[in-house]
């Protein structure tokens, strides 16, 4: 028999099309739903669009707002940088495709949304995911689903609401918490049936399905943090080194120091704001971008610097381009260099492709 008490769920919000799904199919059968978003800092949720002066055209929102506003439910929105640090680090249950703990990842967001000394108010009695078994390679198979409940420390307090008909009942379900019969059992990478529940519940604008929310599933991002630990000799990071990380052309001349060049104006914009942190260099006579020089850079490797940053500049058929170069102790100096021609730019300096 039902309880007459209303249960209270945590549901992790992503912004996608899957967990918002699931937080409807739950908050329709009476539960008071609150909705959990955990900022990592490797999130791709409106970064690139706030960088980058072109992509301006699209509407810049976030989509876990945004979703707990369709909703009409709390969002609480969790800072997890320095805790996600050991997931990201040392995986336990290793990584996907590329750096992606992406199982050690919903295990570790699954335990912290049940954790009342992250969530104000706590007390939920059960997690809602949008999980769906098939989907992803990594974290979303039929073997991996009993792990993530029993290892977050949720067991039968984990409901996936759009994949639990594959699965055994959970407490919820057995204890009428919600109707198992109003559930789903989704399977596999379509997403024809979440677009076809979602138009049901009147759901026309939503993030693209299958789209990615992690930095660390792009093979360029991961190539560029790989080669970041190759290059300090330790696997760590900072807020600082993952946010330069989505930006500019990362270009690594050798082992010592690389350049960060921007590759339009929102992205010069934003490196603006570490000129006090790097040497840095600006175009002078042509337009062009700014270049951050990260490392320990020579005599030698500010001149290649600058040739390189002429070379992306609208003086890249000049016979010279001045280059000013900025330190940050204050001091500068101008260059005059020919731009490096395309033979000269090995292929192999570009990190991450």
């Amino acid at each position: 028999m039902a309880s007459d008490k209303k249960r209270r769920a945590a549901a992790l919000i992503s912004g996608g099309l899957d967990s918002m799904l699931a937080a409807k199919v739950v908050l329709d059968q009476g539960v008071a739903v609150e909705g959990v978003n955990f900022f990592t800092g490797f999130c791709v949720e409106g970064h690139t669009h706030a960088i980058r002066k072109k992509a301006r055209v699209k509407e810049k929102r976030n989509n876990a707002l945004w979703v707990a506003e369709q909703l009409g439910i709390k969002l609480h929105i969790v800072d997890v940088i320095e805790q996600y640090k050991d997931v990201v680090l040392n995986p336990k249950h290793g990584y996907g495709a590329h750096l992606n703990p992406c199982l050690d990842c919903k295990i570790f967001m699954v335990n912290k949304a049940l954790a009342a000394d992250v969530i104000e108010g706590g007390g939920f009695d059960f997690v809602i995911t949008g999980e769906v078994i098939g989907q992803r390679p990594k974290s979303q198979r039929a073997d991996t689903m009993p792990v993530i409940a029993r290892e977050s420390g949720a067991n039968d307090r984990l409901l996936r609401p759009l994949t639990a008909l594959n699965l055994p009942p959970t407490l919820p379900e057995r204890e009428g918490w919600v109707d198992r019969s109003q559930l789903f059992g989704f399977h596999g990478r379509d997403r024809k049936p979440q677009m076809a529940l979602a138009q049901s519940f009147g759901f026309t604008d939503y993030a693209q399905p299958a789209g990615g929310c992690c930095f660390l599933t792009d093979e360029q991002y991961a190539g560029k943090l790989a080669d970041l630990w190759r290059a300090r000799a330790k696997r760590d990071y900072d807020f600082d080194d993952i946010m330069l990380l989505k930006v500019g052309r990362h270009i690594r001349p050798a082992p010592h120091y690389k350049l960060i060049v921007g590759r339009e104006e929102g992205e010069n914009n934003f490196l603006a704001g570490y000129r006090r942190q790097f040497v840095h260099l600006r175009t002078v006579s042509h337009a062009g971008p700014l270049t951050l020089i990260d490392g320990t850079p020579n005599r030698d490797d500010v001149l290649l610097a600058a040739r390189i940053a002429a070379r992306y500049s609208q003086g890249r058929m000049a016979e010279l381009v001045q280059v000013d170069v900025h330190r940050p102790n204050g001091s500068g100096e101008a260059l005059c260099v020919p731009p490096l021609p395309p033979t000269e730019l090995d292929p192999s300096w570009h990190v991450g492709g």
